[in-house]
């Protein structure tokens, strides 16, 4: 069977896409991951309406990706944090991916606008493709893609 001939319905690109494939969703997740924990300070990072915001934290909070932490400042009534969970650092990699071919591709320009460095030596961090023995930066042609034990044939 060839790919074309697979069904996509339980492909998980298009499963993941469903939970954060749109814009807004990512750039949340884009700022939790870098620290933004409150609704407020999404709102004006990001700038997005209030309706958007509260759409998509919900969305991710109901996906496992975000937990709610309620915190209460002196005088105020209860709101809360966003914290990320461990299935949302699982995405880290896919959004520093993103911020890789943004440098590469867009008008971002030279100097990046959120530098990742390993903390141990100071280089600049990278995505790169690897396989489970070890060997690291493959490129498209050194991998052969077929549909999987779990593919199905298309209607």
């Amino acid at each position: 069977m060839e790919w074309v001939e697979t069904s996509t319905e339980n492909c998980p690109v298009q499963l993941t896409l469903d939970v954060v494939g749109e814009k807004w969703t990512l750039l949340i997740l884009r700022d939790a991951c870098n620290g933004v924990r409150r609704f407020d300070a999404f709102r004006r990072h990001i700038g997005l309406s209030e309706a958007v915001l509260s759409d998509r934290l919900r969305k991710l909070t109901a996906a496992g990706i975000l937990r709610a932490v309620p915190y209460q400042e002196p005088g105020s009534r209860s709101r809360n944090e966003y914290r990320v969970t461990r299935k949302g650092w699982d995405l880290w990699p896919v959004l520093v991916a993103l911020k890789q071919w943004g440098e590469a591709h867009t008008d971002a320009g030279p100097e990046p606008v959120l530098d990742l460095r390993h903390t141990d030596c100071g280089a600049p961090v990278r995505v790169t493709v690897g396989c489970e023995h070890g060997h690291a930066a493959l490129a498209p042609a050194e991998v052969t893609a077929r549909p999987g034990p779990a593919a199905r044939p298309a209607s």
